[in-house]
């Protein structure tokens, strides 16, 4: 386990770009969601619906907007993975250093 938390490190450094993309990325597709409804409220009131719930409605109903919601769905599934993959490699160097300090005090116990 010597090994552990310089690869567990070494992880953490290396994700940390995609981490943060991925989280980018979600929150971009979070706030482009308020725009496409919007875009899709007018819309729907071109084509006749003048009540703002019915607009909201039809924005809602959208093709186009389920397919950014599915699209924000995997842009969730990848920003969790990679922090709990994350959270795992700090967990490992916790880990690692708790044994340091078992190591350390049952030489003392036995010097």
């Amino acid at each position: 386990m010597s090994d552990a938390p310089h690869s567990a490190v070494d992880f953490l450094i290396k994700n940390a770009p995609r981490y943060g993309k991925a989280k980018g990325h979600r929150i971009h597709i979070e706030e482009f969601r308020k725009s496409k409804k919007s875009l899709l409220m007018k819309e729907a009131l071109k084509q006749g619906f003048e009540a703002a719930n019915a607009q909201e409605r039809e924005a809602y109903a959208n093709a186009e907007y389920i397919e950014l919601i599915s699209g924000l769905s995997a842009a969730v599934e990848e920003e969790e993975t990679l922090r709990w993959q994350m959270e795992a490699a700090k967990m490992r160097v916790e880990i690692w250093r708790t044994e340091q300090a078992n190591n350390r005090a049952t030489d003392r116990a036995t010097q």
